[in-house]
């Protein structure tokens, strides 16, 4: 019985959830800092209650901005996954699980969807096709070139 996907489908899985996670994140990111503008979104977070509104606000952004970035790289994914996860369970506390389930009536369904995935992500690793496998292989393959230039 296999436990999960073979190798090169289990890569392409994990770029596109990682794709797909980095672009929404990004998307938030993006509005957060330059559509609504940094003063706005602070202005938006004290206004619900968000505690140090003016420090959440720019956490928030820089995570889900830069996260995001990182994550389509698959650059430093286990960082970024918990990072994210602590960013959605904010979210969700402080602002989305007083209005109940779906996102159409403010619900934590979103956060909740985001946070599972950098969850998961963060678990399972960016894959084959990340910066972090290049780096991984790169460190492996040090060694062996040091041992056969010492030999």
């Amino acid at each position: 019985m296999s436990r999960s996907l073979p190798g090169s489908a289990r890569d392409v899985a994990l770029l596109v959830a990682r794709i797909v996670l980095g672009v929404v994140l990004i998307a938030h990111g993006w509005q957060k800092l330059a559509t609504n503008g940094i003063a706005a979104t602070i202005d938006a977070f004290a206004g619900i209650g968000v505690p140090l509104a003016p420090v959440a606000a720019v956490v928030a952004t820089a995570v889900e901005l830069v996260g995001g970035v990182l994550l389509v790289a698959g650059a430093a994914t286990a960082v970024v996954g918990g990072l994210v996860v602590l960013t959605m369970l904010g979210a969700g506390l402080f602002v989305h699980t007083g209005n109940g389930i779906f996102a159409a009536d403010g619900g934590w369904e979103l956060v909740g969807v985001i946070a599972a995935a950098a969850l998961a992500l963060a678990a399972t690793g960016a894959g084959r096709f990340s910066v972090d496998h290049a780096v991984a292989s790169r460190g492996a393959a040090a060694p062996a070139e040091s041992s056969r230039a010492a030999a």
